[in-house]
C-alpha cells in the first residue's frame, strides 16, 4: 500500500510541475525540466508537512531512483545499432577528449579542493571531493545508483548533498548554458541559434502539435502474443537480471548494480544480432522506458533531499559548485576551440550541458544552436557517449572512484585522476596540433 501512496504522490507532482511549468513562463525561459519544477514542489510539500508524512513513505520515496537508475543504464543500448569501432574512433576522438577532460577535471578538482582544503576548513569526509563528477557528470541517477555505497562506507549524508549537486549542476547547466549560447551568437561563433522569443507557444510550452506528433516508437511484436511494451520492459528486466549475476562476481565492497546494468543491456544487444532477433528491440520503445525512469527518478530525488543535511554543509557545497562550474566554463572557452577544426561551440555545449547536467540537457542546448543539424555536433556527440558513458559520470570509473577513496586514500585516488587528465590533455595537444598544420 505504501509503494502505492508513493506513486501517487510521484505522479502528482510531475502531473504539476508539468502543469505549473506551463503557465510560468519564467520556468520556459530557464529550460527547466517538469521533473525538476515537480520535485522542488514536492520538496517544499515535504518540508513543510514532513511530519504528516509516515517515515516509511519517505524511505520508500528515497529508494525509488536508486532503482530506476538500474532501468536507465540497462536501456542506454538496447535497440541501438553499434557502430564500428573505427568508425567511432574517427567521428568522437576530439568530442571523447573533450568528455574526458571535464569528467576527469572534476575529478581533480573537487578531489584536490576538498583534500587539501575543504577537509580542514569544514571537517567534511575526503569522498565529498567524488560528489562533484557524482552530481555534475552522474545527476541524480548516478547519486541514486550509489545509495548502497554511500551506505557502505557509513556516509548517509552524502546521499541528500549528492542530490543538491545533481539539481544545482542541472539548473545552472540551462542557466549558464543559454548565457554561453547568447554570447557565441552575440559574437557571431554561431549563427542559427532559436532564442526563445523566436519559438512558437507550443515548443515554449512543451506540447507537441495535435496534427505534428512524432511517434513514440514502432511495435515489434504482436500483442495478441505478447504487449510490446511489456516485452521492451521484460527485456530491460533481463539486462538487470544480468547485471545483478555480474555484481554477485565482484567482491568489491559497495559496487554499485547500475553500471552492471548496463554490461547487461549491451551483452543482450550483441546477442540478439548474433542471432538475428535484433528486429525484435525498438530503440523508440527504450527510449521512453528511459525517459519516464529518469522523470520518475528526478522528481523523486530533488522531493525528497533532506535540507537539514544540505543546511549543515551549505558552505563547502557551495564552493564545491561553483568551482565545478567554473572549470567546466574553462574547458568549454579554452580548450573547446583548440581541439576542435569545426562547429567547436556546437560540440562543446552540447558536452557542457551533459557535464553540468544530464544528456537531455546537452542535447537541449544542442538543438538551441544548431536546429537543423548543420553540423557534425550531434553525430559526434552520439558517438562520443559509446566510449564515455561506460567509465564516466555514472560509469565503472565512478563507482570504483568513490571505493578508492576509502580504500588507498583521496591523495592516490586523486593523483590516479591527475594522471588521466594529464594524458588526455597531452590528446588534445595533439589535436591542436594537428589543427594547427591543417591552417
Amino acid at each position: 500500500m505504501m509503494s502505492v501512496c508513493v506513486y501517487v504522490a510521484l505522479s502528482a507532482f510531475l502531473f504539476v510541475g508539468k502543469i505549473v511549468r506551463m503557465k510560468f513562463t519564467l520556468l520556459q525561459r530557464l529550460y527547466l525540466p517538469s521533473s525538476v519544477v515537480g520535485g522542488l514542489i514536492g520538496l517544499a510539500l515535504v518540508s513543510a508537512f514532513g511530519h504528516l508524512v509516515p517515515h516509511e513513505g519517505i524511505e520508500v520515496a528515497q529508494k525509488v531512483p536508486g532503482f530506476l537508475i538500474n532501468i536507465v543504464f540497462a536501456t542506454l543500448f538496447l535497440g541501438s545499432a553499434i557502430p564500428k569501432m573505427r568508425v567511432v574512433v574517427r567521428f568522437a576522438l576530439p568530442q571523447l577528449c573533450l568528455g574526458q577532460i571535464m569528467a576527469w577535471g572534476q575529478y581533480v578538482v573537487g578531489l584536490g579542493l576538498t583534500g587539501f582544503a575543504l577537509v580542514r576548513l569544514f571537517d567534511v569526509p575526503a569522498a565529498f571531493g567524488n560528489l562533484l563528477e557524482i552530481g555534475f557528470e552522474g545527476g541524480h541517477g548516478t547519486v541514486g545508483g550509489m545509495v548502497e555505497s554511500f551506505s557502505a562506507f557509513g556516509w548517509e549524508d552524502g546521499i541528500a548533498l549528492g542530490y543538491t549537486m545533481a539539481t544545482a549542476g542541472m539548473i545552472l547547466g540551462i542557466v549558464l548554458g543559454m548565457v554561453l549560447i547568447q554570447w557565441a551568437h552575440k559574437n557571431r561563433i554561431v549563427t542559427q541559434v532559436v532564442a526563445f522569443d523566436d519559438r512558437r507557444l507550443h515548443e515554449r510550452k512543451g506540447v507537441h502539435p495535435r496534427r505534428n506528433r512524432p511517434a513514440a516508437g514502432r511495435q515489434t511484436v504482436m500483442s495478441d502474443s505478447i504487449d510490446s511494451l511489456a516485452w521492451h520492459l521484460a527485456v530491460t528486466g533481463v539486462a538487470v537480471m544480468i547485471g545483478i549475476g555480474l555484481r554477485s562476481l565482484i567482491p568489491m565492497k559497495g559496487f554499485p548494480l547500475f553500471p552492471l546494468c548496463m554490461v547487461g543491456g549491451v551483452l543482450l544487444e550483441v546477442a540478439a544480432k548474433l542471432v538475428k532477433k535484433d528486429l525484435l528491440l525498438d530503440r523508440g520503445q527504450m527510449e521512453r522506458i528511459s525517459g519516464a525512469s529518469l522523470d520518475y527518478l528526478v522528481v523523486a530525488a530533488v522531493a525528497t533531499i533532506q535540507l537539514r543535511v544540505v543546511a549543515a554543509n551549505w558552505l563547502p557545497l557551495a564552493i564545491m559548485v561553483l568551482a565545478g562550474t567554473a572549470w567546466s566554463c574553462l574547458v568549454v572557452l579554452w580548450v573547446a576551440p583548440r581541439i576542435f577544426r569545426t562547429a567547436w561551440f556546437e560540440r562543446a555545449i552540447a558536452e557542457f550541458g551533459q557535464a553540468m547536467g544530464v544528456t537531455a540537457t546537452g542535447l537541449l542546448l544542442l538543438r538551441t544552436v544548431d536546429p537543423d543539424n548543420r553540423t557534425p555536433a550531434a553525430m559526434s556527440f552520439g558517438y562520443k557517449q559509446l566510449l564515455h558513458e561506460p567509465f564516466m559520470g555514472g560509469g565503472v570509473w565512478t563507482a570504483i572512484a568513490f571505493t578508492l577513496v576509502y580504500k588507498i586514500g583521496w591523495f592516490n585516488t586523486w593523483l590516479i585522476c591527475l594522471a588521466m587528465l594529464a594524458v588526455w590533455c597531452a590528446v588534445a595537444f595533439a589535436l591542436w596540433r594537428r589543427n594547427r598544420n591543417l591552417v
